[in-house]
């Protein structure tokens, strides 16, 4: 009995009372402690399991806290605005938290996290499309754009897209269900932007590039160049997008699963898949669509790459020009160092006659025109022979001349030739051949 009241005293009130009932904790029977629990029901087992005592107010205020941190992150889950787009052309917007529309699209709420990267993915019989700032979730009925905040995909969304999604614009998917004339107006609209971009960019780049390598101007443009880096950087960008876009679509086309999970009318109407089973095969379908974006793209990468092509050589031209113009000028450097030697060596005369010393010649006044006469004319033969000089190493060496060989040599060179490919047949052919000869 002490052991069973030091027991009493170490354990939990609430594990006594399951001891006291013949159960534990987690309402599951303990047989091995029948002996205890009988004995704790007679003697401590009305006190345990009586009416429960009040809750404390430690209790109370953690109680309170969990419930107001959950009110407090529903009410601060993310508010989309969704424009829903039928079949028949029908748009209708309005806001939805984030946890009740991916509870009403039957998806999780990672697929609801959209980066600035272009993918196509499926999950639940939905498709979810992510492509920078345009955000869509397809399904076999609609089309639902989230969070729409650009002027163009605005203009777009409310005055082209309608019209494709009813069948009255220029799709080829028209006669096919609905999600193939979404992912095709989708991917039209962003490949239209690529195009775009790139439209953009390519006359302004050509514009510089022409007015660096024009060789009327013998200095570069500083501000040519900084717009040429410029656009040299969307350019880049513009060729990680196509290349992010190409790689998403190869994707899908590498797996034949994923050609099957775009098809969601194939799989929601019996009738659809009846007639895809009897001739249509929609998965051959979508793979036609994406191979023609995919091959589009190719386009754009192909023109990004050859205005890159443009701006590399371009550079190098503009690097040739400053190395030329940085090579006229170090001569000229040099021609001038080379002048002022001459002078200085024949300006030692000058400086002879300049010391405070006392000479006959001084009392003569032709030794003044002499001297100065020879200063200057060995100064200018001295410069023009080093002139000369510079000129000899500076030119470009001609490429050495052949040799021309004489035709005796090579008529015996030939003969040569005629002998070793000629093989006889026989021991005694070869003195027969040399006896006609």
């Amino acid at each position: 009995m002490e052991r069973l009241r030091s027991l009493s005293r170490l354990l939990p009130r609430r594990t006594l009372c399951a001891l006291a009932q013949g159960l534990t904790p987690g309402a599951r029977p303990v047989a091995a402690c029948g002996r205890a629990a009988h004995i704790l029901g007679r003697s401590r087992a009305a006190p345990l399991c009586g009416p429960r005592r009040p809750p404390v107010a430690g209790e109370m205020h953690r109680f309170r806290t969990s419930d107001v941190s959950q009110a407090t992150l529903a009410s601060v889950a993310p508010v989309f605005t969704v424009t829903k787009f039928d079949k028949e052309g029908n748009v209708t917007s309005f806001e939805k938290k984030k946890t009740d529309l991916y509870q009403e699209l039957g998806l999780q709420a990672r697929d609801l996290r959209f980066q600035h990267v272009m993918s196509i993915t499926t999950r639940n019989n939905r498709i979810i499309m992510r492509m920078e700032y345009l955000k869509a979730v397809i399904t076999p009925e609609c089309l639902l754009i989230l969070d729409y905040r650009n002027l163009n995909l605005e203009q777009w969304l409310f005055r082209e897209l309608p019209s494709r999604l009813a069948g009255e614009g220029q799709l080829v998917t028209c006669p096919l269900p609905f999600e193939f004339r979404a992912v095709e107006a989708l991917l039209q609209y962003w490949i239209s932007t690529l195009q775009g971009k790139l439209s953009v960019l390519q006359p302004l780049i050509l514009e510089t590039l022409e007015a660096l390598v024009d060789p009327k101007h013998s200095s570069v443009d500083r501000s040519k160049l900084h717009i040429l880096l410029q656009n040299g950087k969307s350019l880049s960008e513009l060729e990680t997008d196509i290349k992010i876009f190409k790689e998403s679509i190869l994707e899908i086309l590498d797996e034949e699963e994923r050609l099957e999970e775009l098809c969601l009318t194939k799989w929601s109407d019996p009738q659809v898949f009846e007639k895809s089973s009897a001739g249509i095969d929609h998965a051959e379908e979508m793979e036609f669509l994406l191979e023609n974006y995919y091959r589009l793209a190719e386009d754009l990468s192909n023109a990004a790459r050859e205005l890159r092509a443009l701006i590399d050589d371009s550079q190098s031209i503009i690097f040739i020009n400053l190395d030329s113009h940085r090579n006229v000028m170090m001569r000229l450097n040099l021609q001038l160092t080379m002048g002022t030697f001459s002078l200085s060596l024949f300006g030692l005369m000058g400086v002879a006659f300049g010391m405070n010393l006392e000479s006959s010649l001084e009392e003569d006044h032709r030794v003044f025109w002499l001297i100065t006469g020879i200063m200057f004319m060995g100064s200018g033969l001295i410069w023009r022979r080093l002139l000369s000089f510079l000129g000899r190493q500076l030119e470009a060496p001609l490429p050495p001349v052949m040799a021309s060989l004489p035709k005796k040599t090579l008529q015996a060179d030939r003969s040569m030739e005629m002998k070793h490919s000629f093989r006889p047949d026989g021991p005694g052919s070869s003195r027969s051949v040399l006896t006609t000869r």
